[in-house]
Parts: structure tokens; sequence; C-alpha cells
């Protein structure tokens, strides 16, 4: 027997209504303002008709202030999986010409439904975020809604990779699924992320603040630091995504999708010989390093506009897709600061749960000094990268460029912190501290006493001034000043090098620059096999 052509049409009929969306019209003037929908945006992520949709007949069931009377297509959300260049990724993305992409209880469960979906079948997640917020309507079946999501987010975190999409409006408690997520991207334009609007910081606080301050991919990017990538639009952002996961595993017990066919280069690279200036006071960009180690030179940078004394993201070396964490010369001397330290801590961790070695370069004069860091908790920051490093237990390699000193050189991974190669190059200076600083508190009283037979301090003496000023001109006399340079020298020779720090086994090798790519391309391929346990335990506390 046929089936009845009555529930064929009547199927086809219900299938437009769920393409209209909230309306043909709505859509059309989206497009015209380069806004996609909810399934374009769906259709720009995944490979051509890899698509399958989960809930797409899904109603709101909410019967109070007129509710009952509204048809909303799919809840507002479109959920479900597809393929992105051949690896199942599921997805959702929230439409906005439906109810405003408003959050009611059944939106929010096809959403639990799909993050459970890819917790079972361990695959990522990428989430669209384009919506008005709360359905006011449902009242607490919306803040149920939320809760449950954030309650998924948590329990995926560090199981499958999470990306965030902000492509619209995404405000309140909407905001919070987003930061439970690993990388978050924001559009250029047409999108906001802020917890609390304009007005009610006015009526709190009495400030007078615009959205353009706090809210917008620009203030996300460099402020407050809580996206990663800004995207010129809807395409570019899923562009992206499709860019990071590329990097990362389908899941935790998986390994990156590396391309170990590529050959291990073994041809030294001169260009590296060129990067480093002639004194250690002067600056340069550490991605002229980065770039002659990645793969063809290509570097993914990630939260670039953010802390920029520390620079981070992904790249393959000779096929191995690695994490980068180096330090910047030309922002703040690249030394460690507060931003610096959480944005660096991420990301080590984000690359430890997710099997993705990590390659750091170092060229690092310490922390940040000042007030505003003693009391803004750089010791609880600066923290975060010791345990961050510490309890990372994927391959980690560290290359020494240049300045390596005291806290912060431990902060950038060296052996004893887990490291399982550290290179350096012959301009390395591992040290407490440059030796200008060391000579000045080491041979302060042999710098005082060349000063003191100096014919300054002579004449001083018998001009009757009292000891106090005679140590003050001594210690400004040509002959202080020349004791200074003489054990400044002899300081780093012995001590501003590579060398003493090699000869304690603290350093695997001293490189030449030229080498670096081949050295630590063998060094990856020679700890991919890397398996270390750890005790048992919930998780460690890790100080926030």
């Amino acid at each position: 027997m046929s089936i009845d052509p009555a529930l064929l049409d009547n199927l086809a009929k219900r299938r437009a209504t769920i393409a209209a969306a909230g309306g043909t019209d709505k859509l059309a003037a989206r497009n015209a303002k380069g806004i996609h929908g909810a399934r374009e945006r769906l259709q720009l992520l995944f490979d051509a008709d890899t698509f399958q949709e989960f809930g797409a007949h899904a109603q709101h069931t909410c019967h109070r202030f007129g509710m009952e009377k509204k048809e909303l297509p799919y809840d507002g959300v479109v959920t479900g999986t597809g393929y992105i260049a051949g690896r199942q990724v599921a997805a959702f993305s929230q439409d906005f010409t439906v109810s405003g992409g408003s959050l009611g209880f059944i939106h929010a469960k096809k959403i639990w439904d799909l993050l459970d979906y890819a917790g079972k079948v361990g695959i990522p997640v990428v989430g669209v975020n384009d919506s008005g917020g709360a359905r006011i309507q449902e009242a607490v079946s919306a803040l149920s809604g939320y809760a449950g999501i954030f309650y998924r987010n948590v329990a995926l975190s560090g199981v499958v990779p999470q990306i965030s999409v902000i492509a619209g409006p995404c405000a309140g408690g909407a905001a919070y699924s987003p930061a439970l997520t690993d990388f978050i991207i924001m559009t250029k334009s047409n999108s906001n992320l802020f917890i609390c609007g304009p007005e009610v910081i006015k009526a709190a606080t009495g400030e007078q603040a615009s959205l353009d301050q706090f809210a917008t991919a620009a203030a996300h990017a460099s402020i407050s630091g809580n996206i990663h990538l800004v995207a010129e639009d809807d395409k570019h952002a899923l562009e992206l995504s499709a860019r990071l996961l590329s990097f990362l595993p389908q899941n935790n017990l998986q390994d990156p999708p590396h391309h170990l066919a590529a050959p291990v280069p073994l041809a030294d690279v001169p260009a590296f010989n060129d990067i480093i200036p002639a004194t250690n006071k002067e600056a340069y960009d550490v991605k002229q390093v980065v770039n002659l180690l990645a793969d063809d030179g290509d570097f993914f940078e990630v939260q670039a506009a953010y802390a920029p004394n520390i620079v981070i993201g992904f790249c393959r070396i000779a096929g191995v897709s690695v994490g980068i964490i180096a330090n910047q010369p030309n922002h703040k001397a690249g030394v460690l600061d507060i931003n610096a330290s959480d944005k660096a801590a991420r990301f080590i961790r984000t690359c430890n749960v997710f099997n993705v070695p990590v390659v750091n370069l170092v060229d690092v004069g310490g922390f940040m000094p000042g007030l505003a860091q003693e009391r803004g908790g750089i010791i609880r920051h600066g923290a975060k990268m010791l345990f961050a490093y510490s309890s990372a237990t994927v391959p980690k390699i560290t290359v020494i460029l240049r300045k390596a000193y005291g806290g912060a050189y431990i902060a950038m991974c060296p052996v004893e912190l887990g490291a399982d190669a550290v290179f350096a190059w012959p301009t390395a200076e591992i040290a407490v501290m440059g030796a200008p600083g060391a000579a000045g508190v080491i041979f302060k009283g042999d710098i005082e006493k060349a000063g003191l037979a100096s014919p300054e301090a002579e004449a001083a003496r018998k001009e009757g001034k009292d000891e106090k000023e005679v140590k003050k001109i001594a210690l400004a006399s040509s002959a202080a000043k020349e004791k200074r340079a003489e054990i400044i020298a002899a300081y780093e020779a012995e001590f501003s090098t590579p060398y003493q720090a090699a000869s304690l086994n603290m350093v695997t090798d001293v490189i030449t620059p030229a080498e670096t790519r081949k050295v630590v391309a063998l060094a990856l391929r020679n700890t991919l096999s890397k398996r270390q346990d750890r005790p048992k335990k919930k998780h460690g506390n890790i100080p926030l």
C-alpha cells in the first residue's frame, strides 16, 4: 500500500514553514544588511549536504501571555550535526527572526540534547549565538534552560572542543555560556556581548557608558580579553571556527590531526641568525621566529590584541599540530604581567586537555614591576602559569632565545617545570637578573671601594663633606663606573650565557639559531608518544 499523498503534502507544508523561519521578509532584511540566517550560517560552516538536523519540528510550550497563539518554528534554534573537512561536528544556530532568538525551555532543551549528543559520540561543538536573551514569558523555565546549558558546557570542558560564535546580541545570563567554552569568535559589527547594558549601568552606578566602550568585538579583543578572534562577518567567523578545529582533536581521547607524512626538515634556516639584535636592549618581533618555525610560515594567532607582550596560537611544525607561547619583546619588552599570565595559562591548559604539544619561545626580562601589578595580584596571576605548565602532560619544548631572568624564566617552562627538552641559542642569558642589577647587588662593596679611592672622593674629604656625601660622590666617580663596567663584563661572560645552565644539565643543548626548526621538529616527533600519569585526584586547585 503506497503512502497517503496527503501525509506527504502535510510534511512538505511543515518543512516550508520551517524553512521560512520567522518570515521570508525578515530573512531578506537581514541578508540586505549582510547578515545570514540561522540555517545559512550552518550551511557556511559544514561541508555541502552533510547537515542532519535535530528537532526541526520542536515548538515552545508556553501557554500564557498570548504565547498560546504564536507558533515559533523549531523554537528559534537550529541544531544538528554535519561535517567540516570530513570530520563530524555538532552545531546550534540561534535564529533572531524567530521571536528575537529568545531562549525558552524547549529552545534550551534542544541545545542540551545537542551537547549531550556531542559528549556521547565525542565530537566538537560550534554554537552560533544571536539572541535577545531569556524569553520573559517563560520566566523561571528560561532560567532553568540557561542553567542546564552552563552545566553541560562545564561537563564537556576538556572533553570535546567548544567554540562560540557571537554573531548578534548575546546579553545577560546568555553571555556565560560562551565564556565557559574554549574559544569565542565575535563578528566585527552587528554583535554585542555584555552582562549589563548602558541603562542598567547608569541606574546602578550613575556611569555613562555606551556599548562601544565595553560590548563590541573591539572592546573584548583588546581590553577585557573575553574573546579570542574577531571576524569580519558571519562567513569569516565560521571559517575561523573551521580553522581552529583543524588544529584540535575530535575529543580528549584522540590526538590532534597531525600531518605526519610531512618530512622532518633537516636543512638549516639561516634567516633565524638575523633576528636577534646586537644588544639585549633592542626590541624585535618574535613572530619572525614563529613564522620561520611554522610549516609554510602559517601561524594562526589567537587573542592577538590582548596582552600583546605574549603571543599565543597554533601552527604545524613538520606536520605536528602545536601550540606556541612566546614572549614578545616588541611590547613591554616581553615582560610578564597580570594579563599576559592569564592569557598564557589558559592557552597552556587548552592545549593540554586536547593533547596539543606546546612550544615555548623565551625572551623575558622578568615580571612587570609596579604598585598596580602588585595590588592587582601579580603573584596569584603569575602562579597560574607555573600551575599550568607544571600540570601539563603534553610534550613541552622550550627554546631560550635571549633573556631568561628570575621567576619569569621559571614561568616560561624550564626543565624543572616538566619541559621535555630545553634548547638555548648562544644569545641566551639565563640568570636571576640582568648583569647590571646583579653587579649592583653582589659587588656593591667592590664598586664602592674603587670609588672611595678615586680623586673625586679624596677631593670631597678635603672639602670636609660628611661620610654619606663622600660615598655618594664615590659611587658616581669615573673609577667606580670603570669598576662597575669591568664587573658587569665579567659577570656577563660567566653567567649571562646558556653555558652555566647547560653545565648543570638544565639545557638539553645549545644550538645555532639556524638549527632551530630542525631541532624543534625532531624533539616534537620524539615526544609524540609521551605518556605521563599524575596522582589520582579530582583536580588541582589552580590560583584564580
